[in-house]
């Protein structure tokens, strides 16, 4: 857990130059490193209570969670956060500018240092009270003894023990109906010892989805490099219509996650090229690659029961990342060698609802705008002969299908039985694909000193089967996949060299 620090040698206020900043960075990292500090290294210097600044923040009121909001109030908050290169300043400097800009993105999107209330009476709604002046917390930390190298390791798993540490340790799985009690939001800067920079984000999944999220980070960097927000939030409720379903909790004791947080689990960042990934598009499409890789396929090609052009079976050209995604729930399940041959697999998608709605939601609505696209296959089926094209085609039906009419049937169903969201994996054959490779993660999120090195996340919401996909840093198609899987079936993945061979670099290395 990381632990507060009670003083830290300051650096110099005035400006300095690149070549002189590490040396004061490693002095300073000395003598933290004389104090007592957790197993991580990881130690907070500082915590600060930041308010949206009262001159630009605009009066917004109570929001009504909504029907895609309140089945989040079970899960923890999201956590996600990027590394940054060494900045050109000194760090009470980039502290005191990143805590400024804060206050003034916070009056941007009040909601994030707001709390949740429950209305009395019989009305039981769950609302996010805005403008009540409670604001957020910020910490600032060091990691003396750590560099990236030891979070960004090639040809292993991810080092959880130290990257959980990167966040706020205080709201460390907290599920998201604490933000009764608790801030919607928390935010931690570590400074590492050879003067890279992360920057931690906590908030509340019942107010945030990853949509939303991103939004504020980017917002967030805009102000603090001197820019303006590229939109505004979109504070509309009500996009289903008026709802009068509710979740109780009565006496006020909040629901608990679904799953076991203590399960044992392996989680990997596996790396697909932009090249790796035309080629799944390429099979999953019954069609020739273009370049280097048009005869490895060119028999497949040339065999007339395939055309040049199979669409999807919900008539749509199968994705890119379609096609990753059956590559993934293909292997996974051969690499669960304890399903039962008739077990039901199962491959859950979140979907961003704003743009499949008629009328489409803003695309800077704010709040939670996501289902779940269920997808189904028995291990028989998906194994029979570990058809790309087949599992792939059944990701895009589902996808396809998946418009404004089977949304509003699933918020209309929630609606006649509310419930929280059941996340996990009980029967042990669930693959959760969540985030996207869309979201603006290095794009729109350089803060004044250059762009994100790397995207890490925290012990949130990650069970057996959990996954996450990232943007490539490059911007060219490539793709991150984090996967959280028991320790067999990871090992036994590693092992497959039929996925194995799409992965990038040495990060498939045993």
């Amino acid at each position: 857990m990381a632990q507060m620090i009670s003083t830290m040698p300051m650096l110099d206020a005035a400006p300095a130059a690149a070549s002189t900043i590490m040396p004061r960075l490693q002095a300073a990292a000395a003598a933290a490193a004389c104090l007592d500090a957790p197993p991580s290294g990881i130690a907070v210097v500082s915590r600060q209570h930041v308010r949206p600044d009262a001159a630009s923040a605009p009066a917004v009121g109570d929001l009504a969670l909504s029907v895609s909001d309140l089945p989040m109030l079970s899960c923890h908050y999201i956590q996600k956060g990027l590394f940054f290169p060494a900045p050109d300043l000194p760090m009470p400097s980039l502290v005191l500018l990143l805590r400024s800009s804060l206050s003034r993105a916070l009056a941007a999107v009040p909601p994030l240092a707001g709390r949740l209330v429950t209305l009395p009476d019989d009305d039981g709604r769950v609302v996010v009270r805005c403008n009540d002046g409670a604001g957020v917390d910020f910490l600032h930390a060091v990691a003396p003894g750590l560099s990236l190298d030891d979070f960004l390791v090639p040809g292993a798993d991810v080092p959880t023990k130290l990257t959980k540490d990167l966040f706020p340790m205080d709201m460390d799985r907290t599920v998201s109906y604490e933000g009764h009690r608790r801030p919607l939001a928390s935010f931690q800067v570590t400074v590492l010892g050879d003067g890279a920079v992360f920057i931690g984000i906590v908030a509340n999944h019942a107010v945030v989805d990853g949509t939303s999220f991103w939004h504020f980070f980017n917002t967030w960097a805009a102000i603090c490099r001197g820019d303006s927000p590229t939109r505004l939030p979109d504070f509309s409720r009500n996009f289903f219509g008026e709802s009068t379903a509710v979740l109780r909790f009565p006496g006020g004791v909040g629901p608990s996650v679904t799953f076991d947080v203590d399960a044992p689990l392996r989680e990997r960042v596996f790396r697909f090229s932009a090249d790796a990934v035309r080629q799944l598009k390429a099979v999953a499409n019954r069609r020739p690659s273009r370049g280097q890789d048009a005869e490895v396929y060119g028999k497949m090609a040339q065999d007339p029961k395939n055309d040049p052009l199979v669409r999807g079976r919900g008539g749509e050209e199968i994705s890119s990342f379609q096609s990753l995604c059956a590559q993934i729930w293909l292997a996974v399940t051969r690499a669960r060698k304890r399903l039962d041959p008739d077990a039901t697999t199962t491959f859950r998608m979140a979907v961003n609802c704003r743009h499949r709605l008629r009328p489409a939601v803003s695309p800077a609505y704010f709040g939670n705008a996501i289902q779940s696209a269920v997808t189904t296959a028995t291990v028989t089926e998906l194994l029979a002969c570990s058809d790309l094209r087949w599992a792939a085609g059944k990701l895009n039906a589902s996808l396809a299908a998946y418009g404004d009419g089977a949304i509003r049937r699933a918020a209309a169903a929630w609606q006649a039985a509310p419930r929280c969201f059941p996340l996990g994996n009980p029967d042990g054959a669930v693959i959760t694909m969540g985030s996207s490779n869309r979201f603006p993660m290095y794009e729109g999120n350089d803060f004044g000193w250059g762009r994100p090195l790397a995207v890490r996340s925290g012990r949130a919401n990650k069970f057996d089967g959990k996954m996450s996909a990232f943007p490539g840093r490059a911007g060219d198609g490539s793709v991150d996949i984090e996967v959280c899987l028991t320790p067999d079936t990871m090992a036994a993945l590693l092992r497959d060299t039929e996925f194995m061979q799409f992965v990038s670099g040495p990060s498939h290395l045993l």
